[in-house]
């Protein structure tokens, strides 16, 4: 996907992590520069004094201002969408997080893990679901990952969501690659980064 040129490549995809500080951010950089997107992340946590995840996309991919899209939320507390909401007074509202009015090329950062929630009884999924748009899944390429990548394939699989592609980010491990490869099907593709998250 990131190294290649494919002819089913999707124009509009979600960025999704098996955890949080997986370089989900940096894979969405070189998606935003590979298709030429537009760039959006609905909720940003924390990090607002150095501009967040947009400040770090516009950096890394050097795109301009007008292709970031407005965080729907930005919030003070580096936690969960939930509690850095609350921590706030307020409680994030699912009509502000609709797709972006856009026809073009797009990728969509979630802020942390897919089973994060976004209030107490909304979870980051379950807005991936209403998006309907497929998943580029990044995770850990070491130790632990395989129980976090097939929880995650597994949780969007019994939601029907389209997992594209994974991203297995960090020092190469074959074996996690291999194991990987034999257990999901064969209409995910793998692939292998070394790039440590920011």
């Amino acid at each position: 996907m990131l190294n290649k040129q494919e002819k089913d490549m999707p124009s509009r995809l979600i960025v999704a992590g098996t955890d949080t500080n997986v370089g989900k951010t940096i894979v969405s950089s070189l998606l935003v520069n590979k298709l030429d997107a537009h760039y959006w992340k609905p909720v940003q946590c924390g990090d607002l004094d150095t501009g967040g995840d947009s400040a770090t996309i516009k950096k890394l991919s050097g795109i301009k201002e007008n292709r970031i899209i407005p965080e729907a939320y930005r919030l003070k507390m580096p936690a969960s969408p939930n509690q850095a909401a609350a921590a706030e007074g307020i409680t994030i509202d699912k009509e502000n997080l609709k797709l972006p009015n856009h026809a073009g090329a797009l990728v969509v950062e979630l802020a942390g893990g897919l089973m994060v929630p976004l209030r107490d009884d909304w979870l980051q999924i379950d807005q991936v679901k209403v998006w309907n748009l497929p998943i580029v899944l990044v995770a850990r390429s070491g130790l632990g990952t395989l129980n976090h990548t097939l929880l995650s394939i597994e949780a969007m699989q019994n939601r029907n969501i389209r997992v594209h592609t994974i991203i297995l980010n960090g020092e190469k491990h074959e074996a996690n690659y291999r194991t990987l490869r034999e257990i999901v099907s064969e209409k995910i593709d793998i692939e292998e980064l070394d790039i440590q998250p920011i």
